[in-house]
Formats: structure tokens, sequence, C-alpha cells
């Protein structure tokens, strides 16, 4: 610290804290609105700043040792209840601001040491420059990545690691705003400051590239079993096409056979015989007919597909479909997630029917629509053993198609998901809402996106 009069001194934990704010609101996410969130900021500031400014003037000695710490850590305790982040990625973000808090309190301090003698209105002014160079900085190259980033920290990151680093940013960062080693400027002092804010800048660097690494991974492995997943329905369609191409071509076949067989009746005048025969070519065309599951074509044609598929591998199959012609779903979001439960159920059956323990594979698909919400529940049978990491079936279960699609198109509809395995039958519970304003919702993020 560079001393002055309280008035000096509010200044600086003014501008400190305003910087400290600045810095967390751009790359944090508030739980409440935008003006509840400036309100309780304010009044945090100030109660803070006050009670600096009184414990300066009662002791300066210990308010020069420990008010940048203590004021952080209140601001660190109060960030934590306002951000919607998980706890961890809170934690990281708050690592970043000390970080960047302790490069323009000790840039300050040490611009005005060497050009300003001291100054402490360089030290201010130095303050706010460099407050507002950083601000633009995360605005401009890293507010974008860092979304993305928290993504990945809160899905793919070792909780135990990222503990691990922040405390060690905080022990770098702590050395370097310890007051007693900041009153005599000397080469050594400033090479020690100099290298210790690059090894911390170099961690936090490390570790987001790291992680952003291993989120991107994870996207492409999503975007493969997407792939997958498409390369099956195709599958699936190819199947159905096929199957229309040979029943047409018995259907021409036949008709010569039943028109040759109609035309002797007539010529004979059998039309008793003719008229039986008519009826039972009317019940076997009957029991030709597709399966009529639902209204909706591509709800119905996929599940037709694939309850062909399951019922051809002697898995017995029952559906409860209760569906309209129209949602307010894109049918390519239902198909995706009705063919992903669909395919993993019969893979997980298959799988059961390999084990000499005989048991008997079994698929019970729910899907309904109850106001505005719209409920799907799959249960089959599966392995005893199957067991879920994070709540999830992992693509051993699943063959390689994960549940990704699933979840993500699930999060598109503020919807919620559950996987269990109860005792051999694999549970999947899925509810999305589908409503207007969601749906209204969802084309603003898509908007959002593509800007």
């Amino acid at each position: 610290m560079l001393g002055g009069s309280v008035y000096i001194a509010f200044i600086r934990f003014a501008i400190s804290l305003a910087g400290v704010v600045v810095l967390f609101f751009i790359i944090s996410k508030s739980r409440f609105g935008r003006k509840k969130t400036l309100v309780c900021y304010g009044c945090f500031s100030a109660a803070l700043i006050l009670m600096a400014c009184v414990w300066y003037v009662a002791d300066w000695e210990s308010c020069v040792r420990m008010v940048a710490f203590t004021m952080y850590m209140c601001f660190a305790v109060f960030a934590v209840f306002m951000n919607r982040d998980s706890v961890y990625l809170t934690l990281y973000k708050l690592a970043l601001i000390f970080y960047l808090m302790s490069a323009f309190v000790v840039g300050g301090l040490e611009i005005s040491i060497i050009f300003f003698h001291r100054n402490v209105w360089a030290d201010i002014v130095s303050r706010i420059l460099l407050i507002l160079i950083i601000a633009f900085l995360l605005d401009k190259y890293v507010k974008k990545s860092m979304q993305g980033y928290g993504d990945y920290v809160e899905k793919e990151a070792d909780h135990f690691s990222i503990a691990l680093m922040i405390i060690c940013v905080l022990l770098g960062i702590g050395y370097i705003l310890n007051p007693t080693l900041n009153r005599e400027m000397t080469p050594q002092r400033l090479y020690q400051v100099l290298t210790n804010f690059f090894l911390t800048g170099t961690l936090q660097l490390l570790v987001f590239r790291f992680y952003l690494h291993v989120g991107k991974e994870k996207e492409y492995e999503r975007e493969n079993q997407l792939i997958q997943m498409n390369y099956r329905l195709l599958e699936r369609q190819l199947e159905i096409l096929e199957e229309s191409v040979d029943s047409g071509r018995r259907l021409r076949h036949d008709i010569r056979h039943h028109n040759a067989v109609m035309a002797e009746y007539v010529r004979r005048g059998q039309q008793e015989e003719l008229l039986q025969y008519l009826r039972e070519y009317d019940r076997e065309t009957d029991q030709g007919i597709p399966e009529m599951i639902c209204a909706n074509t591509a709800v119905n044609n996929i599940l037709s597909a694939y309850t062909r598929k399951a019922r051809s591998e002697r898995i017995k199959v029952t559906l409860d479909v209760e569906l309209g012609r129209n949602l307010a779903i894109p049918s390519i979001d239902l198909v995706a997630i009705l063919a992903n439960v669909y395919e993993n159920a019969i893979y997980a059956c298959m799988e059961v029917m390999k084990q000499p323990d005989g048991r008997e594979c079994f698929i019970h698909l729910m899907l309904k629509k109850r106001k505005n919400k719209l409920i799907i529940s799959c249960r089959n049978t599966c392995k005893m053993g199957t067991e879920l990491k994070g709540g999830q079936p992992g693509t051993e279960f699943t063959g390689g198609v994960g549940v990704s699609s699933i979840t993500r198109t699930a999060d598109k509809y503020a919807g919620e998901y559950d996987f269990k395995n109860d005792q051999g039958v694999f549970v999947v519970r899925l509810i999305m809402n589908v409503d207007s304003e969601t749906k209204r919702m969802r084309n603003k993020n898509l908007r959002t996106e593509e800007r």
C-alpha cells in the first residue's frame, strides 16, 4: 500500500472491488435477473467498502496486510450465492478473477513505485486503465470460449484436479499480494513477481486448454454417435423400402392368379364360391396391412421399423403409444430420442440372449402426451451387472450409440430424464415440455447461437 487518507483508501477500495465485480460479471451467469443482480452487487459492494474504510481508520497496519485478501474472500462467498454455475466451475472462475485482480492491483502499485515515485493517483489511474484493458480482452476473446469451457468443466472435469489447481493459483497469488514483500522494490523482487505471475498464468492457461480440448473431443464423440444413429436409422428405412418392394412384387404376381380364379368362377356361374373366395381374400389382405401404432407418421414409421427388428430377434415387444398427428416438438428431435432408446433396448436384450441363464427378453415402450408434457418411458431386459456412470449408461451398454443425443434433445425442451438398472430391467424415463413458450425459447436460443 502507498498510504494516504481514508478518502484515498475509499477510492482505491471502490476501484478494486468494482474491477473484480465487472470482470466476474463478464464471465459468470447470475441466478437472478440483470436488475436484481446489479442491485445486489451494488448493496454488497457499498457495505464491504464501508467496512474496509472503518478497518483502515481503526487499524491501518493490519488493514494493509489483509484488506485485499479479506475483501476478495467476502466477495467470493457472495459470488457463489449469486452465480448459477456449479460450485467447482464458480471456484475456477473466482480463481481466474483473483489472478486478474492481482494483475491490476500489483500492476498499479508497481507502475506507481517504479515510474511515479509512489504517487497514489498514478496507482489509481493505472488500476482503472488495467481494469478496462482486461475487461475488453475478456469480453472480446475469452467470454465466448469460457461459456463452452464451463459446460465442459461441469460435465468432464476431475473435481480433485480442479480443486488442486485452484489451491495452487490462490497460493501463488497470495505470495504476490504479500504486503511485506512489496515495501522494497529490487530487481530480485521484480523478477520474483514476474516469474510468479508467469507460472500462475501458465497454470490457468494449461488447465483451460486441457479441458477445452477434452470437451471438444467429447463433442466429436457425440457427433460420431449421432452419425452412427443416423446410419442405423437409414438401415431401418432401407429395410422398410425393401419390404415394400418385395410386397409389391408379390401383389403383382398374386393379382394375376386372383384374376384368373375369379374369371373362372364367373365363367362357370359359381357366384357363392366367388363371394367366399373374395371374403377369404379380404381377410388375407387385412392381415398384410402394416401395424398402425399412432397417428404421427414419423413416430409410427420409426416404431414400426424397430418393432419388426426386435420381434425378428425373438424379443417380446409391448407398445403403449398415445400421440396425435401434430406436436410442438419437431419430428427429427422426437425420432432421435425414440431411435436411440429403442436401438439401445434391442442391443441390451441381444446381449442378455448371449448369456446362459435363459431369461425372457422384453421391451415395453410407453409414449404419451399429457397437456404440455411429453412422457417417454422404456423398460427392457438388461444384464444384471450393468452399471451407470454419472447416472447414465456407458457405451458398452449401448453398443456405441450413447445417450448424449437423448439428453441433449431433452435439455433443448427443459426436460428431465432418469436412467436406472432395476435388477436386470433397464428403465429410461423422460419428461419434456412441448408447450408454445418452450418452443419460443428454444427458437430464440437457436437464433442466439447462430449469431
